[in-house]
């Protein structure tokens, strides 16, 4: 190998890794998995170089001018932030249906640190983001994922994505993904709605009683009883969403 064809094959391994790297380092559920973020860029590196190797014809660049370098560099950034996006938006939804419960239950206060993104993230809404997670696992959806990307060089070569037209498969995306979210969580919403309902009208009755107090442990109990029916049937909604995800990508693209 010359040295100008070992250069154009090492600038074809980093631009790749931008399509790559970001969905290893930014994109959940990898974000849970407690491994430093080093360990993941360089995991999405590994694996750029495996797909240079397996699909030269895709991915070596006819030269090595510095301005096609940069212009095709910044496509396949872009490139690999709308990946992240689609799985962000898919597990935001979650957290945002959680944050909803956590606030009905009395737990609006209460957030965690996520250790791996050293973000707060709300209580039940990272429970149901761990729960995806380990359906997205269980499904093999990491290997659909390794799939989609040794596809999408051959249709999309290295540095020729452009912007997609129009945003109306996004708002699509999102709004099926929010309905999804919402759909795993309603069971738990709907029942703490009732008990707010319940001691409202025994507010009127009791007016002595310390409702406030009384809600809280209420909905406390509550929540911990529904919640795990919430998974078992959710699971569904939870395995189809990640699937979901996984065919949008390409709509996306």
């Amino acid at each position: 190998m010359s040295l100008g064809s070992l250069t154009i094959w090492i600038a074809s391994c980093l631009l790749l890794g931008l399509r790559i790297a970001p969905v290893f380092a930014l994109a959940p559920p990898f974000t849970l998995v407690p491994v430093p973020a080093l360990f993941r860029v360089l995991f999405g590196l590994g694996i750029s170089i495996a797909l240079v190797g397996a699909h030269p014809q895709g991915t070596l660049l006819a030269n090595d001018d510095l301005a096609t370098m940069f212009l095709a560099g910044a496509r396949e950034l872009a490139l690999g932030m709308v990946i992240v996006l689609a799985f962000q938006i898919a597990f935001g939804a979650l957290y945002v249906a959680g944050r909803v419960i956590d606030i009905q239950a009395g737990f609006g206060l209460a957030l965690l640190i996520d250790p791996t993104s050293q973000s707060q993230t709300p209580l039940t809404g990272m429970l149901f983001a761990y729960a995806a997670a380990a359906m997205f696992f269980a499904m093999d959806g990491h290997i659909e994922l390794l799939r989609l990307f040794g596809a999408s060089i051959d249709t999309i070569p290295l540095g020729a994505w452009s912007m997609p037209h129009s945003i109306e498969r996004v708002t699509a995306f999102m709004s099926v993904t929010f309905v999804m979210a919402f759909g795993v969580a309603g069971g738990s919403i709907l029942v703490l709605f009732l008990i707010d309902m319940s001691i409202a009208f025994l507010s009127r009755t009791v007016p002595q009683m310390n409702v406030l107090i009384l809600g809280f442990q209420v909905k406390t109990i509550a929540l911990l009883l529904v919640l795990p029916t919430s998974f078992g049937i959710g699971g569904v909604l939870l395995i189809r969403m990640m699937s979901m995800v996984l065919h949008a990508i390409p709509r996306l693209l």
